[in-house]
């Protein structure tokens, strides 16, 4: 034990934080607050459609960096980089699925969503299917993995982060970087989000490719990776085991079926289902993507967006990699007294394996820039769950409670809730810091297998197969969800062994890996639901509108779907029929027009000077008008909605976009052959 009491746990000794990297740290939330409040004052955040979706304004560029931003949040510095170090590079496999599954948003899931109206994912299901229980399921549902999962991970990995470099407070850091995300998230909508995730992105990539070539220079760049990573065995080992040596296969993105940590057939095609649920049902990420002021620009968004996934293996798990062969005493440790001395969690010190690179070999200033890049990755993703959280609460959940809700109403609550996720975020870190999780990353993964394939199946057969109808995919989404919680509640009850213990849990746990369970979840979901639709009555083919693949270039979109369904009264055995009827003071029907922003031209002039001034701020912060605004006549509506539901394209972009996303798709196809 000599060799760890002479270096004490890494928390203890924080990073020297100099006069230059403050001035890079107070430079940083400089941009991002200025950034945040430019695109507050030049959005429209008076309306549902500009608030939620940025008036659908948004072009190529913007959209495919918050993509990215959205997704690489904290967690991934820390967990992906912990899982390079623990079993090398086939975990980056993860990323460059993504470019495929991007590709698969831009040309089959936003056509369908944009013809269809939509603002939410719920909202969609709710269209395509009718009923309002399956709205209400995938609304709780979401909000429940965004606080669960997204939210808790992130700021986990976000305050283990500063904790180590830092030795900042946990709670002083969390509630000062939740403060500065929340202020702008508040104040200006999905605009303000999606100009930051920007500049975060900038930021991340810069800062992780200055790491990244300062870590291959320390270890001899790629031969001496390679070599000194095989040979990174901590000095204390636990006797009769071999878990304190790299894997064999670490430099195999392909590995054995049966006794690989990432078997191959999972890793393509469990993965897939995982990501599909990630990239394009999930309202975080569709969000940016429907923001999009037409097709082409929601098909550059995912180019770049695909292109950007790609950097994460080069900058994210090669580094993680990198700190095992440098540290294999911390962060390979085994035993658990040594990782307890170390990091303070008996399992493994590799969720620390990045921030080790950052204290250890980032020079003065740079520190500050790497700071400011983990705060860029945390702010980034929680900003998009914090903005995204709230549009499904305010149009799919208060909208059912409050059906005679007005605009500005729904657009105080949707700020409101913002502020009670931020609360609860907050008092969510103890519960987070009691959870350490070995590998951060893994149980993230594992998590979403478990929940997430039910509602991946439901959304594919929803846009495939005319014949899916509404008790089918609420019993397919019950019954996996069920399935899916038993397998999570097995793995919270019988947990992994640490090195030297034997392998006690059931069979279907020890033997059927994560990303197999979400194949067979996946599965046993579509068989569901396809065997309950054919045993239920059909929805009429003329009543499906636009909502799926087949019917979304119809001229007139039928939106009798968005009402509740009754059973018809001349049917009086067998299965219900059931026939259409539109209520007054359903959600869609308050939602009419949402895409009329507010300009200034828009607004009739009155005089302002009866209001306190304490109003006047609260209306300019929330983006509300004091003054009436014109309202839309009925066929301007109609002219502005077909607007923003037309998913046409000019023939040179189309072909432009096309050709690139092959490029992107070839360039992808070469890197898993040469790393596979």
């Amino acid at each position: 034990m000599e060799g760890v009491t002479e270096s004490p746990p890494i928390g203890l000794k924080p990073a020297k934080f100099e006069v230059p990297d403050i001035i890079v740290v107070v430079v940083y939330f400089a941009f991002v607050i200025g950034v945040g409040i430019w695109s507050s004052v030049r959005a429209s955040r008076g309306t549902v459609g500009g608030y939620f979706l940025a008036g659908r304004s948004m072009t190529w560029w913007p959209i495919g960096a918050s993509l990215m931003a959205s997704n690489v949040g904290s967690g991934l510095f820390v967990g992906m980089a912990g899982s390079g170090a623990a079993g090398g590079w086939a975990v980056g496999a993860f990323e460059w699925n993504a470019t495929w599954v991007l590709v698969a948003l831009g040309w089959i899931f936003v056509p369908v969503y944009i013809a269809s109206g939509v603002v939410t994912m719920p909202e969609y299901l709710k269209k395509r299917f009718g009923g309002r229980r399956i709205r209400l399921y995938m609304s709780v549902l979401s909000l429940i993995l965004y606080i669960f999962t997204k939210i808790s991970t992130d700021i986990y990995s976000g305050a283990l982060f500063i904790q180590v470099s830092l030795g900042w407070n946990i709670y002083l850091s969390t509630v000062l970087l939740l403060s500065v995300t929340a202020i702008y998230t508040v104040a200006g909508g999905l605009t303000a989000v999606i100009y930051t995730d920007t500049l975060q992105t900038v930021i991340m990539v810069i800062g992780a490719f200055v790491l990244m070539f300062i870590s291959f220079n320390e270890i001899g760049w790629y031969p001496g990776l390679e070599k000194k990573y095989m040979e990174a065995i901590p000095k204390i080992i636990v006797p009769n085991t071999t878990c304190h040596l790299p894997r064999a296969d670490s430099y195999h993105m392909f590995r054995d079926p049966i006794t690989g940590d990432l078997p191959w057939p999972g890793l393509i095609f469990g993965l897939t289902i995982i990501a599909t649920w990630v990239w394009c049902t999930d309202q975080v990420i569709v969000q940016r993507s429907l923001s999009a002021k037409n097709m082409s620009h929601a098909k550059g968004g995912s180019i770049v967006g695909g292109y950007l996934k790609i950097l994460p293996m080069f900058f994210v798990v090669m580094p993680g990699m990198i700190s095992r062969a440098l540290y294999p005493d911390e962060i390979g440790c085994v035993d658990p007294k040594a990782c307890m001395d170390f990091c303070g969690i008996e399992v493994s010190c590799s969720n620390v394996a990045y921030p080790k690179l950052v204290i250890t070999l980032m020079p003065v200033g740079l520190k500050g820039l790497m700071i400011a890049v983990i705060m860029a990755a945390l702010m980034s993703s929680l900003t998009s769950i914090f903005n995204s959280a709230s549009t499904i609460f305010t149009l799919d959940i208060w909208l059912r409670i409050r059906r005679k809700a007005k605009e500005q109403e729904l657009m105080i609550v949707g700020r409101v809730f913002i502020v009670i996720l931020v609360a609860i975020s907050i008092l969510w870190i103890p519960i987070i810091q009691a959870a350490n999780s070995g590998l951060l990353f893994d149980y993230m993964q594992s998590v979403t297998s478990y929940l997430s394939p039910p509602v991946t199946a439901i959304f594919i057969l929803a846009i495939f197969v005319k014949r899916v109808n509404e008790p089918g995919a609420f019993w397919g989404l019950v019954i996996g969800l069920v399935v899916g919680l038993i397998r999570m509640i097995m793995d919270f009850i019988y947990t992994a062994p640490t090195c030297g213990q034997e392998d006690t849990r059931p069979s279907v746990l020890k033997d059927v890996h994560y990303l197999y369970f979400a194949m067979l979840l996946f599965g046993l979901t579509c068989i569901v639901c396809i065997v309950v639709s054919l045993f239920t009555p059909a929805i009429p083919d003329h009543e499906l509108g636009r909502m799926t693949w087949w019917t979304r270039n119809r001229v007139n979109q039928n939106d009798d779907l968005e009402t509740s369904l009754e059973k018809s009264p001349e049917v009086t055995d067998g299965p219900p029929v059931y026939t259409i009827d539109k209520q007054p003071g359903d959600p869609e029907e308050i939602m009419e027009g949402f895409q009329n922003d507010c300009h200034s031209d828009d607004k009739v002039q009155i005089d302002e000077g009866h209001h306190s001034c304490w109003k006047k701020v609260y209306y300019w912060f929330c983006g509300l008008s004091l003054a009436p605004v014109a309202q839309l006549s009925k066929k301007e509506q109609l002219i502005q909605q077909n607007k923003m539901t037309n998913i046409e394209e000019e023939p040179f972009w189309k072909r432009f976009c096309d050709i690139n996303a092959l490029i992107l798709l070839a360039i992808n196809v070469f890197l898993w052959g040469y790393f596979g």
